[in-house]
């Protein structure tokens, strides 16, 4: 399988970008986005890529597409690559539940892991207000949410809880804090320390966490808190036994930590699908490669699975559709290393032979391709062709080591937008104009 995964593509380049040029869509304005809604049907789960992180058109198309699937097939909530306590505290202001926030920007910027810059940005500031505007006057059982699916968020879940329960269960506040306390002295480097100390004691805190879970459950009947916050206690207390589990196996390395995350985020879904009903549907936002099938890619070989892999497996009756994103050159919001300060960094041009060059050598304009239209293609469909995806950490003159993802694009995805040329997002927490309003927000396709 190694050889196969990294043979040469076996195709000429004529053949294949003619092929992509009859078949694919002009994008020039919103309305050249009807072939992806009319594929799209009645999926009950719409997946939204992006190649980075940091990439304002990815957040602006998405935006636009969020909005028509929630206005015109009745889509129930927004999950993203965020924390969850975070994007809960967004979730309960567009729903207008929590009066005292006043707006996006107020809650945005109180966003501060890192990269900080993925959810605090301008572009996220557009999409929340709308959700606010829409979601007013419309009955609790038809505001459209948004909810974080990560797990990173284990301190922050636990303070979440202790603030909860000291309202609601005094008794069970105990049990979280003996918790809390477990992990406390691990809080500084983002549960690194913690690993390491679990190597020593594999069980260090886990039996706690578990048996925080236990508690919240078995008093959740008695909880007279409104139904949505009843259910932000047990995710909370869901994400601190994860996020456990997930640190013990960050610190020996290989697919387990990566599936584990993606584990969750998965049953995360699945939980509020369950939470807001049978006929619930879902929009989610998060890198492409975890919305991309990985069985089209080589992290099959590597024992890795993601959210867009078991979203189909789990949902395939109900219809699951996965858009990827991608662009040729352009500039990202980046940091050189982790924790390092963001910066708009320059993309070089796609490397030759990617399925981005392949794009542009048809035509340096911005397209829709349907994958329906590529899977009856042989020369697509036996080749594994290099797919960008750049992380929160890029350093460009490396680029050809280690951002290009062997695809097979029409397994991989339904649909995939490219985006000729592309610019950095607009952060909130750039100083020292961090809060100057960029001059075409709230930002038109």
């Amino acid at each position: 399988m190694r050889r196969y995964f990294t043979k040469e593509v076996s195709f000429h380049e004529r053949d294949a970008t003619a092929y992509i040029k009859s078949k694919a869509y002009p994008l020039q304005s919103k309305a050249d986005l009807q072939p992806l809604f009319d594929s799209i049907g009645d999926a009950r789960i719409v997946m939204l890529g992006e190649a980075s992180h940091g990439t304002h058109e990815y957040y602006t198309w998405r935006t636009h597409i969020t909005k028509r699937l929630i206005e015109e097939k009745g889509f129930d909530f927004i999950a993203v690559e965020g924390d969850w306590p975070d994007c809960y505290r967004l979730n309960r202001f567009v729903k207008g539940y929590d009066i005292a926030d006043k707006g996006a920007l107020k809650i945005l910027q109180a966003f501060r892991r890192w990269p900080t810059w993925m959810w605090a940005n301008w572009e996220i500031t557009a999409l929340a207000d709308w959700l606010q505007l829409h979601n007013q006057g419309l009955p609790a059982n038809k505001k459209a949410g948004f909810y974080g699916l990560d797990v990173y968020s284990l301190w922050e879940s636990m303070e979440s809880i202790m603030d909860y329960l000291k309202k609601t269960d005094r008794a069970a506040l105990r049990v979280a804090e003996n918790a809390y306390k477990c992990f406390e002295p691990y809080s500084k480097d983002e549960g690194q320390s913690y690993a390491r100390a679990s190597q020593f004691v594999p069980d260090l805190c886990q039996a706690d966490v578990v048996a925080l879970l236990k508690e919240i459950r078995n008093k959740m009947p008695s909880y007279n808190t409104d139904h949505e916050n009843v259910f932000n206690a047990e995710q909370n207390a869901l994400v601190a036994v994860e996020a456990e589990k997930y640190y013990r196996a960050m610190i020996k390395g290989g697919p387990h930590s990566w599936n584990i995350r993606d584990r969750h985020m998965a049953d995360t879904l699945e939980r509020l699908l369950n939470f807001h009903g049978e006929n619930s549907k879902a929009i989610v936002w998060e890198h492409n490669t975890h919305v991309g099938d990985a069985r089209a890619t080589d992290m099959a070989e590597e024992g890795m699975f993601n959210i867009g892999e078991l979203a189909r497996l789990q949902h395939h009756d109900k219809g699951v559709f996965l858009v990827g994103f991608g662009s040729y050159k352009g500039s990202v919001m980046a940091g050189r290393s982790w924790g390092a300060a963001m910066q708009s960094i320059q993309m070089p041009e796609a490397a030759r032979g990617s399925w981005e060059y392949l794009l542009h050598q048809t035509g340096a304009e911005n397209k829709l391709l349907l994958m329906d239209d590529f899977t009856g293609n042989d020369m697509f469909m036996e080749n594994h062709i290099g797919h960008r995806a750049i992380g929160v950490v890029y350093n460009p003159q490396y680029e050809q080591y280690g951002n290009y993802v062997p695809t097979i694009l029409p397994l991989r995805y339904n649909a995939f937008i490219f985006l000729d040329e592309t610019n950095a997002l607009h952060p909130l927490h750039i100083e020292p104009d961090g809060n100057q309003v960029p001059e075409t927000y709230p930002f038109g396709v």
